[in-house]
């Protein structure tokens, strides 16, 4: 059951830091298992022979990445999921979660266990545990998490290796957070059900570790697909080439109604957290039967060409990459519903 109360008024105890750690060190299975103790200055990893580290962190600020009422766990899930993403994308097994979490002083103990709760159930659907972190009290809710993973040096696909001759491919499917944003907009649906869709990340970890034994480059789609063709073909100093027709859209974004103008803004919105590769020709039969064995599906889009930039080859020709990707910096959430009862929204 999803409860969609706001947790800036607390419901129970306010969040204590030491007793609050107590409660790590006996909920967490790192608190038992760790080299370390949890609640220790550092937690103790160790990486298999051969291995590389690779870290990602990233952060979800109330307001900007989630509204109020968004329930907690849901909140954890999808902090530790973005990170997990980018992990995934370099071909990475995941290992530990790092986890802050920062809120107002007096916001609830139960919220606060409820993102870590979170948290670790979705490092533990990929083998990894949260392994430590911090507590701090500030302005505003914002949960933080830095995923460790172990890679091959030969094999972490960086943005920055495609080549003229590459075939461009996707995971499963383009526009599932345009189409989670729209929904929150036009309040489509019961709003514990636009919540678990506007949080819903599925990093494509399995789908990132076998790509990673043939792809050149690869990235993780959480800015939208054009926004990550542009950041591969800048990167690589190459042309990204998409071919609209072959892209795999949602369901929802096929029907007839949507004009190819929509089609497209939710599409490119963002949020996907699919993978983009850049893989040789002769990979591509054993690329697309690797990622089936895993449970994923995997799209041919388009090719890397020489030149500059990204373009879509539509029904009408070749046009410039349409803008898409979410740029916290520069506007403001279109994801954000306007007009919501006062006390839902950050």
């Amino acid at each position: 059951m999803i409860v969609t109360t706001d947790a800036r008024r607390p419901r129970g105890r306010a969040i204590r830091e030491r007793e609050f750690h107590a409660w790590l060190a006996r909920t967490l299975p790192s608190g038992r298992t760790g080299i370390l103790p949890l609640g220790d200055d550092a937690a103790g990893l160790r990486p298999p022979p051969g291995s590389v580290t690779v870290v990602s962190t990233d952060a979800l600020v109330e307001g900007t990445h989630f509204v109020a009422d968004s329930p907690p766990i849901l909140v954890g899930r999808a902090a530790t999921g973005v990170s997990l993403s980018d992990v995934g994308a370099k071909g990475a097994v995941p290992n530990a979660v790092l986890l802050a979490v920062i809120v107002p002083p007096r916001t609830s103990r139960r919220w606060v266990e409820d993102v870590v709760r979170g948290a670790e159930a979705a490092a533990a659907a990929f083998g990894a545990r949260v392994v430590g972190g911090d507590t701090k009290p500030g302005p505003t809710r914002t949960v933080v998490s830095t995923a460790i993973g172990w890679g091959r040096a030969g094999h972490l696909a960086p943005r920055s290796g495609a080549r003229p001759g590459d075939v461009l491919v996707t995971t499963g499917t383009v526009g599932r957070g345009g189409l989670a944003f729209d929904r929150m907009r036009r309040a489509r649906g019961s709003r514990a059900s636009r919540l678990r869709a506007l949080l819903d990340v599925r990093p494509r970890v399995r789908e990132g570790r076998t790509l990673s034994r043939w792809a050149h480059a690869m990235l993780d789609t959480s800015d939208g697909l054009a926004e990550s063709c542009r950041l591969m073909a800048e990167a690589s100093g190459v042309r990204v080439l998409v071919v609209e027709h072959r892209l795999p859209f949602e369901r929802a974004l096929g029907a007839p109604e949507v004009s190819a103008r929509e089609r497209r803004s939710l599409a490119f919105f963002g949020g996907d957290y699919e993978l983009l590769a850049a893989i040789p020709p002769r990979r591509i039969a054993a690329a697309v039967r690797g990622v089936e064995r895993v449970g994923g599906r995997l799209t041919v889009i388009g090719s890397v060409v020489r030149g500059r930039g990204a373009a879509l080859s539509t029904a009408h020709g070749e046009v410039a990459m349409p803008p898409g990707g979410w740029d916290p910096f520069g506007r403001r959430d279109p994801r954000k519903p306007h007009r919501q009862p006062r006390g839902t929204m950050g």
